[in-house]
């Protein structure tokens, strides 16, 4: 059975993007999934919940695709939602709850 796919634009903080130059975005997710490879300069990863996360930047944002895996046990999801966020705060600069906060702001604005 299929997961669901998501598609996400997350902010980065400013100054921050300097830190996914490079390959530096590759080594971010190889560091936190244990691997990770690129496909037409997009990072693939897979691990725990998650079938396939594809991520790149544009240098103000980070673009997430992710597809995750239904019926995974609570350990698996739980090791997989650690690793995620900690993730995205490395490649954003924000942690979850400041990424909680950005986006609630933005959908206040209408432009979420």
């Amino acid at each position: 059975m299929k997961g669901e796919v998501t598609m996400r634009a997350y902010e980065i903080k400013r100054g921050w993007a300097k830190n996914l130059e490079g390959d530096r975005l590759r080594s971010i997710a190889a560091e936190t999934f244990g691997s990770a490879s690129t496909d037409g300069g997009k990072v693939v990863v897979a691990f725990g919940a998650i079938e396939r996360l594809v991520s790149w930047t544009d240098g103000k944002s980070l673009f997430v695709d992710i597809t995750m895996r239904s019926g995974v046990p609570d350990d698996v999801a739980t090791d997989t939602i650690t690793r995620n966020n900690r993730f995205l705060e490395a490649a954003t600069g924000y942690n979850a709850k400041e990424r909680g906060k950005r986006l609630q702001a933005k959908a206040k604005e209408g432009k979420v």
